[in-house]
């Protein structure tokens, strides 16, 4: 019976985040009706705020962005809500919403990603490349809180999970793990003094007004699998979404992704992709 009451209520809860979003982009004159929805992983926001207000300027054409979690917005897309591209944090989303038929292709991957281990200024946490100093301070006992994003739907989450894992962490702080519900909520925990400290995007470690709260080390890209983002255009992209997706594979595009940390794909099978719009169902604007 509890199991049932937990089912109900992660249902419930899936409705409500569609319905909300679907309010959101759909209600108000604040909005332009020409401007499509576009499903933001928030580890990426930082770089996909330039990338927008240049395509801005460069096109007199614009995105209406939101910023999340890939996993929830997986789930909002199945449940019907509006969004024509996402971007997201990993390749496991988009490639559900590919095997669901909910879109014309596989997408691509337009950058890799990799993660820091921040703290706030005064931290009593030590940070490193290999976590000794967050080892040392669990083994003392003297470590209270510590940061992640939620790993059940925010990738940047999972790799942190397994970067603890790999270093036999884990099991010794699990209990004091505080969970933010995406990378940016995470990395607030991390550097806002609630926590001690956390392992966040190392995208936001480098994002503006970050280092007047916290401190950050790259965490050794040896402790996790490379972190290959992808973005994938939904059955419901229009003519603005799709020029927003073949912009986001600019030169200009790169330069931002890079300008915050991202490495960017070099091989031409994975990182140029223009769509034929011939296979997608464009609704006039």
């Amino acid at each position: 019976m509890k199991r049932l009451f937990g089912l109900i209520k992660t249902n419930i809860m899936q409705l409500v985040q569609v319905w909300l979003a679907v309010f959101l982009l759909c209600s108000g004159s604040a909005f332009a009706s020409n401007s499509p929805a576009i499903a933001v992983a928030a580890n990426v926001k930082f770089a996909v705020d330039d990338i927008a207000q240049q395509f801005k300027q460069d096109t007199g054409l614009s995105v209406r962005l939101s910023y999340g979690s890939s996993g929830n917005f997986v789930s909002q897309i199945q449940h019907g809500a509006p969004f024509e591209l996402l971007i997201s944090a990993d390749e496991f989303y988009p490639q559900q919403l590919h095997q669901a038929k909910l879109t014309p292709d596989e997408g691509l991957v337009y950058a890799l990603g990799r993660v820091a281990i921040a703290a706030p200024k005064r931290s009593s946490l030590k940070l490193d490349s290999q976590l000794q100093g967050l080892a040392d301070l669990a083994n003392t006992g003297a470590l209270t809180r510590f940061a992640i994003a939620n790993p059940a739907h925010a990738p940047y989450g999972e790799v942190a999970k397994q970067i603890l894992q790999q270093k036999q962490l884990w099991q010794a702080i699990e209990i004091k793990v505080i969970m933010g519900e995406n990378a940016s909520q995470a990395t607030q925990f991390a550097v806002s003094g609630s926590t001690q400290g956390g392992i966040v995007p190392l995208s936001l470690a480098l994002a503006p007004n970050f280092s007047r709260m916290g401190q950050y080390v790259e965490v050794d890209p040896d402790l996790y699998q490379p972190i290959k983002q992808r973005m994938i255009l939904t059955n419901k992209a229009t003519d603005t979404s799709i020029q927003f997706y073949q912009y986001m594979q600019s030169e200009f595009a790169k330069a931002v992704l890079k300008k915050y940390g991202f490495s960017v794909p070099t091989s031409p099978h994975t990182d140029i992709h223009t769509p034929s719009v011939s296979n997608l169902s464009i609704r006039a604007q």
